[in-house]
């Protein structure tokens, strides 16, 4: 113990008082002068003590922190195929924890696991907390899906198995899972989905045991690789048949008792805009100029809650469901087709239920007053995005349908008032980018033939933020009713990451002068404008939405950052979403019923649950639909190997740099094709630096590449810096997977259809940000 206990504990306090906070030493004087504790002397002594004891550690230029060793926290087990793995905790702004092979305690990928942690690690070496499982709490792998491998009439009688199967995820590939003759009996080279019955231990670490619970094809039909992904991610596509049942009971057209009680607006020219092969539509818009000189807005939503209703059959199949899932070729809806395509999409000229919510909104884009009310209605046309951009273009001269040119003067005008809703937002600070939107083309045997990249034009936008303010407008409503209610909410970013981001930005020359610690989304609005236009405008980008929180549900009004609202929900998608159908649900119960505190504690008692559903399931299918596209797009680039690209590096980490190419597709140089120098890797800047050369490498660099290998069957692109005179060299094909990390952002609530756009590729045109879904 130091000479001066009393000292030593105080020493040790300030930093426990603040386990994350970096102190100088000036700083520890301070406070402990003012505290009048021990002089200078009696610090420095404290201070060694304690590092040498590696209860604080520092970068050994006068800046110390607490270090976290035998400190016992819960996580996930997130394993790497080298048998080692990280524990990524529930905070996340706190480090994971790096697992060695030997101190996984058999532990696979997701299990939820408690570590101990025996190194705290070092923030300025780079070097992250270490730590061992002391205990499994839970499986986070109860099902796998792989090809099997059937064994031998002879290695059956003996084993009992009837064979194996190799996982299709990279992470448990290591293992063999013995099938038992249980359940079903798959065939040489079949897709299948098993139930885990044991895990690895001592005894056997390389193996588990299971059932064949799927056979979901031969790997070599058309649609079974897709299929394999859906049913890894365990997106449902089997409906019950209670819900069948309650689908095929509902009529098929709106009855005259259904009317009843209901606005009659059918006289309305309300019409939907949608893309060319959307098949649902679950929104219809109409608008006029009133006398006064507003605008009246009336959004026109599919009143699904009228149908589903609580803890029926539906209800309960489109809950465990969250949302639809969009692939490249397909898709798998929340609702059976014959409401989500019938009689819940407002079709063109057909008689529909809606929610109605109409809005009054000044020359200035103040919304003065609305109604939300139940309507029925009639679409007077189904109209699309190509078609109103070709009216609303000046320039245009091709014939459209008479229904474009009977309706152009109400689409003009909704062009000008999404005009002035858009500059209204932009005041008040929202955050909004642009990027390229890019669709896999595939033919009918599911091989992609294309990548077409598409820019929204006025007629997406303009539809965009129309359902913006409806979702607005009924978050404030139920909020100053004071009734539980459901939102989507997307908080304050850490200050830390903020701080690290502004740090990054002044590499850039960009100085900004916003307090981290209180940032507001007007500070990043005007990050966004000072990189407009430039080759630096990608980047900062994408820096700025790592930085940022992840949206998501919740029933408290936490705000939304991104779009700088105090009350956002989702009310305008319940096609695909439950959120919205739960926020329709409580519109219909509070307007109906009341909201006396027996209907208050009925919502309130499972909105939570609801939040926690909806959430995890946005990312199970924005995951499922991220892992589709990277087979396709591995898929389309695989004939092309040898062949040279123009390309911008989209992210640099210490074993080489990711790298996009125009039309989104992402691979990796990994480091050791960097041959011509040695080359140090920089956390803070993102960059690798030549030791010789100083070449340097950074995000948004260009590059001209060649594709070395395409390894379709882990989704994987290898490039190497294309160079006219090197000779030509057989490739090292690595086990490096490009993996796309989610984006923690909002993207998805600026798409009001709700779907989860593959093709933003994470974010600010990074494949790794597909966290940016509102």
């Amino acid at each position: 113990m130091a000479q001066n206990e009393s000292i030593l504990a105080n020493v040790l306090e300030i930093f426990r008082r603040n386990p994350k906070k970096q102190y100088q030493v000036e700083q520890i004087d301070r406070m402990l002068r003012r505290d009048r504790l021990g002089s200078f002397s009696d610090m420095v002594k404290a201070l060694s003590y304690l590092e040498q004891k590696k209860k604080i550690i520092t970068d050994g230029k006068g800046h110390y922190q607490l270090a976290q060793e035998n400190t016992e926290v819960e996580g996930i087990f997130k394993a790497n195929s080298k048998g080692f793995g990280f524990v990524k905790l529930d905070d996340e702004d706190a480090d994971d924890i790096f697992i060695a092979r030997d101190y996984t305690e058999y532990a696979v990928d997701g299990d939820s696991v408690k570590v101990k942690i025996t190194a705290g690690g070092n923030p300025w070496n780079g070097k992250g907390p270490e730590g061992q499982v002391e205990q499994i709490l839970e499986r986070g792998t109860k099902t796998l899906v792989g090809e099997f491998y059937p064994m031998t009439d002879a290695q059956v009688k003996i084993s009992h198995f009837i064979g194996y199967v190799l996982s299709s995820n990279k992470k448990l590939a290591n293992y063999r899972v013995y099938i038992s003759q249980d359940g079903l009996h798959p065939q040489k080279q079949d897709i299948v989905k098993v139930a885990i019955a044991s895990y690895p231990d001592k005894n056997n670490p390389d193996s588990m045991t299971g059932v064949v619970t799927n056979v979901i094809g031969n790997k070599n039909l058309p649609g079974v690789d897709i299929m394999a992904i859906v049913s890894e991610h365990d997106v449902r596509t089997e409906w019950s048949d209670d819900a069948l049942a309650q689908s095929n009971a509902i009529p098929d057209h709106v009855t005259e008792a259904e009317m009843a009680n209901r606005e009659d607006i059918r006289d309305q020219p309300a019409v939907t805009i949608d893309g060319d092969d959307s098949k649902d539509f679950d929104d219809a818009v109409v608008l006029w100029k009133l006398p006064n000189g507003n605008y009246h807005l009336g959004v026109h939503i599919a009143d699904v809650a009228h149908y589903v209703t609580e803890n029926s059959p539906l209800d309960k199949e489109a809950f465990t469901r969250g949302n639809s899932t969009y692939l490249v070729d397909r898709v798998i809806p929340m609702l059976p087709f014959r409401l989500s395509n019938g009689i819940c999409s407002l079709n063109e000229g057909q008689d529909r239920l809606v929610l109605s919510c109409e809005m009054e909104i000044s020359p200035e884009g103040q919304r003065v007053n609305y109604r939300i009310h139940p309507s029925v209605m009639r679409s007077h046309g189904r109209m699309t995005y190509n078609n109103v951009n070709k009216v609303l273009d000046p320039d245009n001269h091709e014939e459209l349908e008479e229904k474009y040119v009977k309706l152009a003067p109400m689409l003009q005008d909704m062009a000008e008032l999404h005009n002035i809703l858009y500059q209204q937002r932009h005041q008040r600070g929202a955050i909004d980018f642009e990027e390229p939107e890019a669709k896999i083309i595939v033919d009918d045997q599911g091989k992609p033939t294309d990548i077409v990249l598409h820019d929204r034009g006025i007629a997406e936008k303009m539809i965009e933020s129309f359902m913006l303010l409806a979702n607005e407008t009924v978050a404030e409503d139920f909020y100053r009713k004071h009734v539980p209610f459901l939102y989507r909410v997307h908080e304050t970013p850490d200050g830390e990451r903020i701080k690290s981001f502004f740090e990054f930005c002044s590499a850039f020359g960009l100085h900004i002068t916003a307090d981290p610690n209180h940032v507001k989304p007007i500070d990043l609005q005007k990050v966004v404008a000072k990189t407009t236009g430039t080759p630096e405008e990608a980047v900062v980008q994408m820096m700025m939405l790592r930085s940022l929180k992840q949206a998501h549900y919740s029933e408290e009004p936490l705000g939304h950052f991104g779009l700088a609202a105090k009350f956002y929900t989702h009310f305008t998608s319940p096609i695909r979403r439950y959120s919205d159908l739960m926020v329709h649900r409580m519109i219909h119960a509070y307007s109906e019923k009341g909201t006396d505190k027996k209907m208050q504690d009925h919502f309130a008692s499972y909105l939570p649950d609801v939040a926690d559903q909806t959430s995890t399931q946005e990312r199970v299918s924005v995951d499922t639909e991220r892992e589709v596209n990277d087979l396709k797009m591995t898929e389309f680039m695989a004939d092309k190997v040898g062949d040279h690209f123009d390309a911008v590096v989209s992210s640099v980490t210490s074993f080489g740099m990711f790298i996009q190419l125009p039309n989104t597709v992402e691979g990796l140089i990994h480091i050791s094709n960097l041959t011509d120098d040695f080359y140090n890797y920089n956390e803070k800047s993102m960059t690798l630096t030549g030791r010789g050369t100083h070449r340097q490498f950074h995000v948004g660099m260009p590059l001209k590449v060649t594709l070395t290998n395409a390894n379709v069957e882990q989704h994987q692109l290898d490039f190497e810096i294309y160079d006219p005179n090197a000779p030509k060299k057989p490739h090292n094909n690595r086990s490096v997977k490009t993996e796309r990390r989610g984006n923690r952002g909002f993207r998805n609530d600026h798409a009001h259809k709700g779907h989860y756009r593959n093709n933003f590729q994470k974010n600010g045109n990074h494949p790794h940000l597909s966290r940016y879904k509102h």
